[in-house]
């Protein structure tokens, strides 16, 4: 069952209809809708839009002007390294159901088949849904390519190029397609069969890229010079411009993943606004009562901590639902990204971890609340109560927690023992820009 079919099943549920009529839908042979694809080719062009130059402009605003070109080179490479990826293997386990049966754990629970490699079995009349299969793969991709993307803001300004190709591609490999095949490769995959609900990406976008981004600023250990050295950004237009594509880009995030042009993308691209605006103004109001000042930073930060917290319930959370997810991710993340930090003294020089880890948990676990339909929602899994949800996003979040923190320790380690992971000292007091690409992206 994909999750376009389960939020059918929600909504018969919710008006009283039996899932025979389910069944009669289920079993009809799909046709090509060409108002879905239309939306569908729009939603992937915003998605990858969010990368580059989205969060390219987002994280290149914030580090140092010496580094600001080794951040734009490390999105353009890593999106190029991803689609390559993906059309060789990435789609067919992620996607694939080869050998997949609900309720019975074997290999294919946790990772897809080898039928679709090199995209083999996509051609011109193949659908997913009512679109073509070959916009579906497209779509996909560009979720496969943001999510390693985020994790370079977490290490940023210390790690070798040559490091950061392998440690991608080996991450993108071992950890994003299990973490997705898991979480969407429908009936047969683990968390799908718990009942996880994550629309677009909580659980296999954000937490896997925030904790990912944590280990590696532990492992690759602090900046020279932090944190008793100012790091100021270099260009905070660059951020705020980033941060308003993403904003953007991120109604093709989440209303697109509902793969159709229906209510539920359209339920979608509401609630991603109001939980966004309502972040964006907890983090300020947050940033102000603790410093006196509320900074364009901290408004622009406490917006994609909206974005994040939604994207696991925009197919579920109705309009008082985002309010209480983005004020819940506002001031949260808002915390996690401040004090938090400092206390434990980690140096996650772009807060991947406060934003995108901590805002996906709050978003993930909140699903399992704003899901319902006294909250305005389109219902919890058929058979579940609001605890019952909430203890099934948990165990999602703690499987993928672990999962990554694991994974993402061993390859960073291996990587490190073999062509090591951090640049020299003089590399990094040079800048990487001119250390790494002989390039300066500002004028003396």
């Amino acid at each position: 069952m994909t999750m376009r079919q389960r939020l059918l099943m929600m909504l018969l549920a919710a008006l009283g209809l039996s899932s025979a009529s389910f069944t009669v839908f289920a079993q009809e042979a799909p046709t090509l809708s060409a108002g879905d694809t239309a939306w569908m080719l729009t939603a992937t062009a915003l998605v990858l839009f969010m990368t580059i130059p989205g969060l390219a402009l987002f994280y290149g605003g914030m580090v140092r002007a010496k580094n600001v070109l080794s951040i734009l080179m490390q999105c353009f490479a890593i999106t190029a390294l991803m689609t390559v990826l993906w059309t060789l293997y990435g789609y067919s386990l992620a996607f694939s159901t080869a050998g997949m049966e609900k309720g019975v754990i074997n290999l294919h629970s946790f990772i897809g088949g080898f039928d679709k490699l090199l995209l083999g079995a996509v051609n011109r009349e193949t659908l997913t849904f009512a679109i073509p299969e070959s916009v579906f793969v497209t779509f996909q991709m560009t979720f496969a390519i943001i999510t390693p993307a985020l994790i370079v803001g977490a290490f940023a300004e210390r790690m070798k190029f040559s490091a950061l190709l392998w440690f991608m591609g080996l991450w993108f490999t071992l950890v994003y397609l299990p973490i997705a095949h898991m979480v969407w490769g429908g009936d047969g995959a683990l968390m799908w069969d718990w009942g996880v609900l994550d629309f677009a990406g909580g659980t296999v976008v954000h937490i896997n890229a925030g904790v990912a981004g944590l280990i590696a600023a532990l492992i690759i250990k602090r900046r020279k010079g932090y944190p008793g050295s100012a790091m100021p950004p270099h260009n905070l237009g660059y951020t705020v411009i980033g941060a308003s594509m993403l904003w953007i880009g991120w109604f093709g995030f989440n209303a697109g993943s509902a793969v159709a042009a229906n209510q539920s993308a359209g339920m979608a691209m509401l609630v991603t606004q109001i939980a966004t605006a309502t972040a964006a103004l907890a983090w300020m109001f947050s940033e102000w009562l603790s410093h006196g000042k509320a900074s364009v930073l901290g408004i622009a930060s406490g917006a994609v901590a909206g974005l994040v917290a939604i994207t696991p319930a925009s197919g579920t959370a109705g309009p008082i639902g985002a309010l209480i997810i983005g004020l819940s991710a506002g001031v949260i993340c808002f915390f996690a990204s401040t004090k938090l930090k400092r206390a434990l003294g980690y140096d996650d020089a772009l807060d991947v971890f406060g934003v995108h880890a901590v805002g996906g948990i709050v978003g993930a676990l909140l699903t399992g609340v704003c899901a319902d339909i006294s909250l305005g929602g389109a219902g919890l899994v058929e058979g579940m109560t609001i605890l019952g949800q909430v203890w099934v996003q948990f165990k999602g979040v703690i499987v993928t927690i672990v999962y990554t923190g694991v994974l993402s320790f061993i390859i960073l380690k291996l990587i490190d023992v073999t062509i090591g992971l951090r640049v020299s000292e003089e590399q990094e007091t040079e800048g990487l820009d001119l250390a790494l690409h002989d390039e300066r992206g500002y004028i003396l």
